[in-house]
């Protein structure tokens, strides 16, 4: 059908133009494999479909497998190193006792020391010391010795170790102020 608006010119270059489209889509590859492929692809899904439900099970128990395994391996893991923790802890604490039981030693033999020395040095080597450890021996030696001890100090450090011997008998001391 010829329009009034054409020329027979425009329209033979029309259906030229429509020919040179038509050839050129017959010649893509893949225009005409969509065609042919889409029935395959829609009869096969039922077969997917059907494979999918079948295997879900057997999948789904697989993946448990797996799962459980993991946990396993997991668990394994975590047990050997609780039991490695148990060790060090064990180790740990006869260090401690080992520790404690060397400071009490030690702390007796201190003691001791500054027990038979003379008030005098005593008190010199105690001005030497630091004044939570000095205020620790006296407060271990009899009030009589501790006495001589502290008159035979300086003033300034006598005070300082019977500061620090009258906060540690204090019950409120380490109470936080209400």
């Amino acid at each position: 059908m010829r329009t009034p608006n054409r020329s027979p010119r425009e329209a033979r270059l029309r259906r030229l133009l429509l020919s040179a489209a038509a050839v050129a889509l017959l010649s893509i590859p893949g225009a005409y494999a969509e065609d042919v492929a889409a029935p395959a692809a829609a009869e096969t899904g039922g077969e997917v479909q059907q494979f999918c439900t079948n295997i879900a099970d057997a999948a789904r128990d697989q993946r448990y497998l797996l799962q459980k395994k993991q946990l396993e391996e997991l668990q394994a893991s975590v047990d050997q190193r609780i039991a490695l923790l148990e060790k060090r802890r064990d180790e740990y604490q006869d260090w401690l006792k080992r520790r404690d039981d060397f400071l009490k030693q030690a702390e007796l033999n201190l003691v001791g020391i500054y027990k038979t020395m003379k008030p005098d040095a005593a008190a010199e080597k105690l001005t030497l010391v630091h004044p939570e450890i000095a205020a620790a021996i006296i407060m271990k030696l009899p009030p009589r010795q501790s006495s001589l001890i502290l008159s035979e100090m300086p003033g300034e450090k006598a005070a300082v170790l019977t500061n620090i011997i009258s906060s540690a008998t204090d019950p409120n001391t380490s109470k936080e102020p209400s």
